[in-house]
């Protein structure tokens, strides 16, 4: 075997793990999402930047105020999720990075005293961490139902401020009855990957 995972894990991980569109009403718990956070904060940024911001949205007045700037095909699943999260990139990271990145201080200022440099960093390692996110949400039990489907000056408007850039939105919870589509084909091996 190639893999040092046990493929019970890879199964929960990735191949039985789907996008969740619909959801039990089973509650998610602070735990569950501390723990998820204490697992995925572990994955690799550049410069141990860390630049995901996470707003979680379990208030039914704080959902009322996301469902309108959701796209007409995501509200409905977003109304019923048990949580939904709201990640963003944290344009500001480098003023944490003397405390993250305590063997070169100077980062801060040798490589990200620029707000378009930042804003490119923050973006592509938000990502990543968003991505870490998703699969902490499987390794938990739980599906994840990953948005890019929304108004994002909106939610930035009304949930974030100047220095944090909305990426996604994240349902999640426990996945109900007809929660997925039937699994989408992949590209092969020799369709992804070159030898030089």
């Amino acid at each position: 075997m190639s893999l040092v995972l046990d493929p019970a894990a890879q199964d929960l991980l990735f191949r039985e793990a789907r996008t969740a569109n619909t959801f039990t009403d089973e509650p998610v718990t602070e735990e569950q999402v501390q723990a998820i956070h204490d697992l995925v904060k572990y994955g690799p940024t550049a410069f141990n930047q860390s630049p995901l911001r996470i707003v979680l949205v379990r208030s039914a007045e704080a959902r009322e105020r996301l469902i309108p700037h959701m796209a007409e095909g995501n509200r409905a699943k977003t109304a019923s999720a048990p949580l939904v999260a709201i990640l963003a990139a944290d344009n500001e990271f480098h003023e944490d990075l003397p405390k993250l990145f305590p063997h070169f201080p100077q980062a801060k200022d040798v490589f990200f005293a620029e707000r378009p440099v930042r804003e490119q960093a923050a973006a592509l390692n938000a990502a990543l961490q968003a991505a870490y996110f998703i699969v902490g949400v499987r390794a938990a039990g739980l599906a994840a139902g990953p948005m890019t489907g929304f108004d994002f000056a909106g939610v930035q408007k009304e949930f974030l401020d100047d220095d944090h850039t909305p990426l996604m939105i994240v349902n999640i919870g426990k996945p109900g009855e007809d929660a997925s589509y039937q699994r989408s084909p992949r590209p092969a091996y020799d369709e992804v990957v070159t030898t030089v």
